[in-house]
């Protein structure tokens, strides 16, 4: 990770500060209602948890772990459920958790199979949103920013499991994304 080219998209303080209006308005929008807060393994923990930090109500939480992506920088277009909720959310408010929505194949396909549990409601929180790559029309009900094309990495973002840890979202050069077969 040290020698890929990248440059910063969003600091440490932008970050905060986004993550700060979402939870406000996450907040008012669920006032007096009991909120399960499902949250997309791996990419989504950091994001997550500073949201729920900085939310002025009581939630649950619960995890659920999706793959499309295998080690490249595209997605495979197949999604593959390798974690499930353990929490019964029939009848429920949900807020699902995503770090990026990127071909719309995944959160479509989590929408889908979460709608089929029943809850009350049904709202997704994502990240980022980059809306170039969009293979299905979705649209998140909150967004942190909305990016142009390219490969991003930190605040819980990876590039084959590397650079999760770094506190900024960072971009990285095409070059660098090019996964050596």
């Amino acid at each position: 990770m040290d020698k890929m080219d990248k440059e910063i998209l969003f600091s440490r303080d932008a970050i905060g500060r986004r993550v700060q209006e979402m939870a406000g308005q996450i907040s008012d929008d669920y006032q007096g209602r009991e909120l399960i807060v499902i949250g997309v393994l791996k990419g989504a923990f950091i994001f997550m948890a500073d949201l729920i930090r900085a939310l002025a109500i009581p939630c649950k939480v619960d995890f659920v772990r999706i793959a499309s992506y295998g080690a490249g920088s595209e997605s495979s277009g197949k999604v593959v459920l390798t974690k499930d909720i353990e929490t019964s959310i029939k009848g429920r408010d949900i807020l699902l958790v995503e770090d990026i929505v990127d071909t719309g194949l995944t959160l479509t396909y989590l929408v889908n199979w979460l709608k089929e549990r029943n809850p009350n409601s049904l709202r997704v929180c994502a990240f980022l949103d980059k809306r170039k790559r969009r293979k299905v029309s979705f649209e998140a009900d909150y967004v942190g920013f909305t990016i142009e094309d390219g490969f991003v990495v930190g605040y819980g973002l990876d590039f084959n499991e590397q650079a999760r840890f770094l506190p900024e979202v960072y971009i990285l050069k095409q070059e660098d994304v090019e996964v050596k077969e």
